[in-house]
């Protein structure tokens, strides 16, 4: 297994995972699968400071992390939310904790101090493996989202990796 920078040509597969997550509606807030051409820009955003990654076996991606800007002001410069989505064939395995302590180290060494989560308040078992590497809960918006007529609490988890 192997963590590299996401290449244009994986895009399709990363659309596909996160498309994978959408019927689930305990990942993502969006409603309907999204296509590869309305990614572009999102994947182009990314970039040194803040990475997207694939995770790969057998050149097969198992998943994806990117790092983005937490509310785009340069004040908020050293904070970056997270974001790991797993293929369906290795959700529950492990995988999503060695992803997560991946992030953290890359995080470090970009010179990061606050790393931020944006989970469903009913995604337990992503609340429960944020808290496992120190995550806590920094803020609760209930009732924020509304998935299938159900509305859903936002929970933003946050940890601070240095000083």
């Amino acid at each position: 297994m192997q963590y590299r920078i996401a290449a244009i040509e994986d895009l399709p597969d990363i659309v596909s995972i996160y498309n994978s997550t959408i019927a689930g509606r305990m990942v993502t807030a969006d409603l309907e699968e999204i296509s590869v051409e309305s990614r572009l820009d999102w994947f182009h955003h990314h970039n040194e400071k803040r990475p997207l990654w694939v995770v790969e076996e057998d050149n097969h991606i198992l998943g994806w992390i990117s790092l983005e800007p937490f509310y785009g002001r340069a004040a908020y410069d050293k904070t970056v939310e997270v974001s790991i989505y797993l293929h369906e064939d290795t959700r529950g395995k492990g995988l999503g904790k060695d992803m997560l302590q991946f992030v953290l180290n890359q995080a470090e060494i970009l010179d990061f101090k606050t790393v931020l989560g944006f989970v469903f308040g009913h995604n337990q078992p992503s609340i429960k493996l944020f808290e496992r590497f120190g995550f806590t809960p920094w803020a609760n918006m209930p009732k924020i989202a509304e998935l299938d007529g159900v509305e859903r609490d936002l929970i933003i988890l946050g940890k601070r990796i240095r000083a």
